[in-house]
């Protein structure tokens, strides 16, 4: 995106609008004289307009993925105290989607794609359905260094367990240490009519891939495909019922590796 700072401050003059100010203007957070200004520089500036609006429906984008979070029953291993630990844990629900959908979040989403990119995740994707959920959840969670799991692998049985409980159908973390990429843990994440399930993985250089696990598919099964959102990669497939995409910022050989191990571990028989 050009410098949107276009005018030298004179006497008398506004402030120049910065990206800090668009932003801001994304997020709903300008006071409403600056907000005025803001929105005169916008309709002489068509390109600084795309990346707004761009920027809003990525916000409520992660806002329809994240929001359902906060009524998510305790996790088991929060159990311990219900009435204090149900408050963290919805408390917790509600900062990271506030802090996801920020636009001028320190994560950015911005800087997976090209600068000139009106939409972060629409611009050039070939992806759609639970493919693109599965390449937005890779997104939101693989960032994160705290939190990126909602139960861990030292809890694998119980993450498992909860996951099938919650899908109706058996689901499991497949092994792929051989590969290189020992498990994290997973969580659950709402699907557009049903639970779905996450599982992520780490390599030894740092980098992360996710396993998104879905009932949310039609029709016959499907071949693996590729598509890309951003600087997400992603391999996807549909067999027995289940929809299987692997995400991560990798290259489409690595990918199709995991993918069919994967394949391999899930095939009946």
């Amino acid at each position: 995106m050009d410098d949107p700072r276009i005018h030298a401050v004179g006497a008398g003059q506004p402030p120049p609008v910065t990206e800090a100010d668009l932003h801001a203007h994304a997020d709903g957070q300008l006071a409403p004289a600056r907000l005025a200004q803001v929105e005169q520089f916008l309709a002489a500036h068509p390109d600084a307009q795309a990346h707004v609006r761009g920027w809003q429906q990525q916000n409520a984008l992660l806002r329809g993925l994240l929001a359902p979070v906060r009524d998510e029953p305790v996790p088991p291993r929060l159990a311990v105290r219900p009435a204090r630990a149900a408050f963290a844990w919805r408390a917790l629900a509600a900062g990271v989607a506030i802090a996801t959908v920020s636009a001028g979040a320190a994560w950015s989403l911005r800087g997976m794609v090209d600068a000139g990119a009106a939409h972060a995740f629409a611009s050039g994707s070939a992806l759609s359905g639970f493919a693109q959920r599965a390449a937005i959840a890779h997104a939101v969670y693989s960032p994160d260094k705290r939190r990126p799991v909602e139960v861990g692998a030292d809890q694998e049985q119980a993450l498992v367990t909860w996951l099938t409980r919650r899908m109706g159908s058996e689901v499991r973390a497949p092994a792929l240490a051989p590969l290189g990429y020992a498990l994290i843990g997973g969580r659950l994440l709402p699907g557009e009519k049903a639970p779905v399930a996450q599982f992520m993985y780490g390599a030894a250089d740092g980098k992360r891939l996710t396993l998104y696990v879905t009932r949310e598919v039609a029709g016959a099964d499907a071949a693996f495909r590729f598509g890309q959102d951003g600087a997400v990669n992603v391999f996807y497939w549909v067999e027995n019922g289940f929809g299987y995409a692997i995400s991560a910022d990798a290259d489409r050989a690595e990918l199709m590796k995991v993918s069919q191990e994967v394949y391999r571990q899930f095939k009946p028989g």
